[in-house]
Parts: structure tokens; C-alpha cells; sequence
């Protein structure tokens, strides 16, 4: 073994750019897939974590549902709330209203994409399972109407200098206080965001009776199935149709795995078409030096080489161009991965932490040997099949 591991490192070292450049195509196919598990892998598991935080007893009503091809589908309203509200097994109930509008503090505007109205009383119950803390300040108490809570990245990077508690901020002409401000949470949507009191929302933007979405607890021991269909049945009777969503928390999960696995699919076959075209190029490669080599070959044979160990010859060489290919590979899509996430944490995405997983680097190293070494089989046959009179007289 050491022989034929000597004999296929010597012939890659003799035509070095050739090898480099068959290598090459292995190096961008494991690059590819190990930067693409790692990346998806963390995401996955941030998207748990948030999960986790926020309980298994939450449902979250949202306009939408079976009927899309209604292009008349209205979004919820006071009516929706006011029957989920009444409904038996509910702890509580918040309504949400999302409006964008262009915030200005010390004479710079800046655009703010979620500005979210809620019912004060109901800030810290919906806010608490979802882990959310102040930096600074308090939250709504009940009784607010013109005070603001606002996240990290709107107090410390929209504007030229930092929101301090307690400052104002205007919002369409009106003058906001700030009451508190969220630590940072590692999510765009958060710490980008300005938290008023919903009644305030509807005043200002003039949506006196809609509704974004409906966020509601169950009481303990209430199964959120049982509740998830109470709820729907319900609003179909109200709103005499099915333009809504009713979603667990599993159900948005499972969503949101649907999602990032459409993402995998699409990238991972984008990753495996170049493996493929790696391994073709190791398999040309490989017919190129059976053909430079044919004299050499004949030699080897007349001195008492045998098919098998001329076979092995080239399937090491062939293993060896895709291990090499496969250990850069790792190396270069490691480093992807953690540019992605060093890249994501400074655009505001804290959740997402790249973990390397050595056993994927382990399985791509000896995959990209198996791609390797399966490439250069059929060259390596060839190469072993020949006769040795008739490879001497090879170029004559």
C-alpha cells in the first residue's frame, strides 16, 4: 500500500497544475455542501430556540388560510378579537397592529419597518415568554398613550447619537416619549422596532378597527388543539369564511422547516451538481494520464507489475486528488460559514450561531475520497487491462 501511495503522490506532484485544477472542482462541491449544512444547521436551531422561549401554549391568528384565490380577502379586525376573547379555555388575548412610518430624533429621519401597536396592560404578559428585557426604563403600564418602547438598534444605531429614556422621538408630527429601551435581541424585527400603545396606532395612522395579528394564551391544561379548532369554528361563523389562519407554535415551526427545506434542496442540488463535475473532471483527468502513461505502464507490467497493482496505482491517485480536494473544500466552506454568521451578527441576526460540526467534517473528507476514487475506477480499469507489448510500442 505505501508503494502505490508513493507511486500516486509522485504523479500528482508531475503534473501539478492539472491535478490542481481537477482538485479544484471537488474543493468547490464540499465547499459548497459543508458551508450549506453548518449555515441551515444554525438557523435551525435559532429557530428552536425562539420556539422553546415562547411555550407550546400560544396560537397566533393571522389573515390568510384556504381561500387564497379571494382577492377580496379583508385582514382581521376588533370583531375577531372580541369573539376570540369570549371564547372558553383562553387565558388572555392581544391584538397586534404593524404600520411603517419614518421616525425623527435630533433632526434625522430614519425609516422604521415595524412599529407595532399593543395594548399596554398586555405588554409584559405576551413580551415575557419570549424572554424580551430592557436595557433601560420600564415598560407600559396601562395608562400611556404618547410614550414608546423602542429596540436596540432604533436607540443606538438610526440615529446619529444614542435615544436616551426619557427623550423624544417624533413619529408623523407627533411627539413620542421614550419609556423604555429592549435589549438587544439578535432579531431585525425586534430590535429595529417601536412598541406604542395600539389605540395610539389606530389614531395616528387612521385604522380605527384593524388588526395585524391575534397572539393568545391558553389556561393550563387547556389542549392547544382542542382551543386552535374552538377558535377556528368560531371565526368562520363570525366572518362567514376561511381567509385566516389559527397556528401553534408547532405549526409554525413546521412552517418554517418547509421553508429552510426547500432552501437546502434547491442549494444542496446546486452543491451536488458541482461534486458531479468534480468528479467527471478527476475521471478525464485520470483518462488523460492513462494515455500519457501507457508506455509507462507496459513497463511497469514487463517488470512483474500485475493488473491489480497497476488498478491500485491509479485508483490512489484518483482517491488522493479527492481527498485533497475534499479537505480544502472543508476548510474553505468552514470558513463560509463562519463569515455568514460574523456577516449576520453585524446586520442585527445575534441568533444566529455558527457551530462546526466535526463529524461533517470528518463524513465530507472521506466522502470526497469515496467521489475521488469512484471518479478514477473506470480510467484505472482501462489503465489495468493494458497489454504491455502493445503499450510499449505506445507513440512508435
Amino acid at each position: 500500500m505505501r508503494d502505490y501511495f508513493a507511486f500516486a503522490v509522485s504523479s500528482i506532484k508531475h503534473r501539478q497544475l492539472r491535478s490542481w485544477l481537477t482538485i479544484l472542482g471537488i474543493v468547490v462541491g464540499i465547499a459548497a455542501i459543508v458551508a450549506l449544512i453548518t449555515v441551515s444547521q444554525g438557523l435551525e436551531n435559532a429557530i428552536n430556540a425562539q420556539f422553546e422561549q415562547m411555550g407550546s401554549n400560544r396560537l397566533f391568528i393571522a389573515p390568510g388560510g384556504a381561500n387564497l384565490a379571494n382577492f377580496n380577502m379583508k385582514g382581521l379586525t376588533t370583531k375577531d378579537y372580541d369573539v376570540v376573547k369570549a371564547l372558553p379555555g383562553v387565558e388572555w388575548v392581544s391584538p397586534y397592529l404593524n404600520v411603517q412610518a419614518n421616525a425623527e430624533f435630533a433632526n434625522k429621519k430614519a425609516f422604521v419597518n415595524n412599529i407595532f401597536g399593543i395594548k399596554p396592560e398586555l405588554m409584559q404578559k405576551t413580551w415575557q415568554d419570549f424572554d424580551f428585557e430592557l436595557e433601560d426604563g420600564t415598560m407600559f403600564t396601562g395608562n400611556e398613550k404618547y410614550d414608546v418602547v423602542i429596540g436596540y438598534d432604533v436607540a443606538h444605531e438610526f440615529f446619529d447619537r444614542d435615544v436616551k429614556v426619557g427623550n423624544l422621538i417624533k413619529i408623523k408630527g407627533v411627539k413620542f416619549k421614550v419609556k423604555g429601551i429592549v435589549e438587544q435581541i439578535g432579531s431585525p424585527d425586534d430590535d429595529q422596532s417601536i412598541t406604542m400603545p395600539i389605540e395610539t396606532v389606530r389614531e395616528l395612522f387612521d385604522k380605527p378597527d384593524e388588526i395585524s395579528i391575534i397572539d393568545l394564551k391558553a389556561q393550563e391544561g387547556v389542549d392547544i388543539n382542542v382551543l386552535a379548532a374552538r377558535v377556528e369554528r368560531a371565526l368562520e361563523r363570525s366572518r362567514k369564511d376561511d381567509d385566516f389562519e389559527v397556528l401553534t407554535p408547532d405549526q409554525l415551526l413546521e412552517q418554517f422547516g418547509d421553508v429552510l427545506k426547500i432552501v437546502q434542496i434547491i442549494l444542496g442540488g446546486i452543491a451536488a451538481i458541482s461534486l458531479i463535475v468534480g468528479g467527471v473532471g478527476i475521471m478525464n483527468s485520470m483518462y488523460t494520464n492513462v494515455l500519457e502513461r501507457t508506455r509507462e505502464i507496459g513497463i511497469m507490467k514487463s517488470i512483474g507489475a500485475t493488473s491489480k497493482d497497476i488498478m491500485w496505482i491509479f485508483l490512489f491517485e484518483s482517491g488522493i486528488m479527492g481527498a485533497i480536494g475534499g479537505l480544502l473544500g472543508v476548510l474553505l466552506g468552514s470558513m463560509i460559514a463562519i463569515t455568514v454568521g460574523k456577516v449576520a451578527e453585524q446586520q442585527g441576526f445575534q441568533l444566529l450561531k455558527i457551530i462546526i460540526d466535526y463529524k461533517l467534517i470528518i463524513f465530507a473528507a472521506l466522502f470526497s475520497f469515496v467521489v475521488g476514487a469512484l471518479s478514477g475506477y473506470l480510467p484505472a480499469k482501462q489503465a489495468a487491462k493494458l497489454n504491455p507489448v502493445d503499450s510499449l510500442r505506445y507513440g512508435q
